[in-house]
This record gives structure tokens, C-alpha cells and sequence, in this order.
């Protein structure tokens, strides 16, 4: 926080925010960065393995592998989550687990398990998109953007 924005403190204050500061625990922020990189990047691995299995046992070409590969991601994250260990690596891993297909997968889960008492109309299916609603928002609107410029190049002969 900036000093402009911050009111006057008086000497307690002062004299507690000194204490807090420290007693606060020291972030290891390359160790993070390190676990972030090495759980996201054995996250890809592991999709690009899933790929290069549909593409030499059934015979799916690069491009047609990644539907089926996304599939199985979201599958194993979804049960993952549902049976807590993703949470765990999560935990571990920090910014790792977020790569869009496993990060959208758990955030889905993990709000349906949530709230799982309230219904499945009210309970899961309202408060399943009430988090992830403005990333398929966002992703709806940014697909139709990028198209909208595709077209245009197209028609102006860019493309």
C-alpha cells in the first residue's frame, strides 16, 4: 500500500505492524517458481504423451489427437480433485496446476463437490459457473474476436 493512501497510524499501530512484519514468515519465491515450473511442465509431459498415445495406437493425426487428449486431462484432474489429491499437489505446486485445461477442470470440481448439498441444479450446476462462468465468458468473447479479425484479414486479402 502506498504511503498517500494509508492514514495516520497512531504509535500502537505503528508499533503492531512492526511486530507483524517480523514475524512473518519469508516467502521462498524461487523455490515457488521452481515447483511451479516442474509440476506445469510435468503437467504438459504428461498431455503430450497422452497425445503421442492416440496418434501411434489409434492412428489420430497431430492435430485430431488433441481433442481426445484434452478429454483425458479433464478426466484425470476431475477425479483428482474428487478424490482430494489434486489439492494436494496444488498445495505443493502453487501456479503449476493452473495450466488452463487442468486449472478450469479442477476449479469446475472442486465447486460442484463444494456444493453438492444445495442440489444439482441450484447447488452444483449454479455454483459451478458462478466461478468459472467468466473464464468461459472471457474465452467466448476472445474466440469471437479472433475471428472477427480472421475474417476481415481475409476479406482485405491479408490472410
Amino acid at each position: 500500500m502506498s504511503n498517500k493512501k494509508k492514514k495516520k497510524l497512531t504509535p500502537t499501530q505503528l508499533e503492531y505492524q512492526a511486530f507483524a512484519q517480523a514475524r512473518e514468515p519469508k516467502r521462498p519465491i524461487v523455490l515457488n517458481c521452481l515447483k511451479a515450473f516442474l509440476v506445469g511442465g510435468l503437467i504438459c509431459v504428461i498431455g503430450q504423451g497422452i497425445q503421442m498415445f492416440f496418434v501411434t495406437y489409434f492412428h489420430f493425426s497431430q492435430e485430431s489427437a488433441g481433442n481426445p487428449t484434452v478429454a483425458v486431462l479433464i478426466i484425470l484432474t476431475v477425479l483428482l480433485t474428487g478424490l482430494g489429491v489434486f489439492d494436494h499437489i496444488a498445495q505443493w505446486a502453487g501456479a503449476g496446476t493452473i495450466i488452463p485445461v487442468t486449472g478450469f477442470a479442477n476449479t469446475m470440481a472442486s465447486a460442484a463437490i463444494d456444493h453438492r448439498s444445495e442440489g444439482y441444479v441450484l447447488g452444483v450446476g449454479g455454483n459451478m459457473f458462478k466461478i468459472s462462468g467468466p473464464v468461459i465468458v472471457y474465452g467466448v468473447f476472445s474466440a469471437f474476436v479472433v475471428s472477427l479479425v480472421v475474417i476481415i484479414s481475409r476479406a482485405l486479402g491479408v490472410m
